[in-house]
């Protein structure tokens, strides 16, 4: 395991940590305004727009790619670096709603909540993990 690697990786779990935080304050957030009227749930969307930078980075060698002689010119995409992703919040205007226009399901809130406990723990568990193979390869080396 190379040191980039390490960091990649270390890096990747401290972001995730992160956005578990941010999906935890969302999900009690819609449960405290759960009687709100005209209220709209939100959610956290991070996962699916890292997917779609570590493809643009997958493709890249594959990637038809124009030359470009002046600022002008149609810019070939670049492909994204997955640290620049950041976790969005997203309102949810397209469920069908409650008679007071509020969208948010109590119930399937805590659900969530519980989910975002336990993903939260396994990252913990993760990022342990590395630091603790890191510990071993550095004991072997000297």
């Amino acid at each position: 395991m190379g040191m980039n690697s390490f960091v990649n990786s270390v890096d990747l779990l401290h972001r995730a940590l992160d956005v578990q935080s941010l999906r935890y304050q969302v999900c009690a957030n819609n449960i405290a305004n759960s009687g709100v009227p005209n209220y709209k749930r939100q959610s956290v969307n991070f996962e699916s727009e890292l997917k779609k930078a570590f493809e643009s980075r997958d493709n890249e060698h594959n990637s038809f790619k124009m030359i470009t002689t002046d600022s002008r010119h149609v810019q070939s995409e670049q492909p994204r670096d997955w640290r620049d992703v950041e976790p969005r919040r997203v309102t949810d205007y397209a469920t069908t709603a409650k008679a007071n226009g509020n969208n948010v399901d109590a119930e399937q809130e805590a659900m969530n909540i519980v989910q975002v406990q336990m993903q939260y723990q396994l990252l913990s568990q993760l990022e342990s993990f590395e630091f603790n193979q890191l510990t071993t390869s550095m004991k072997s080396i000297r």
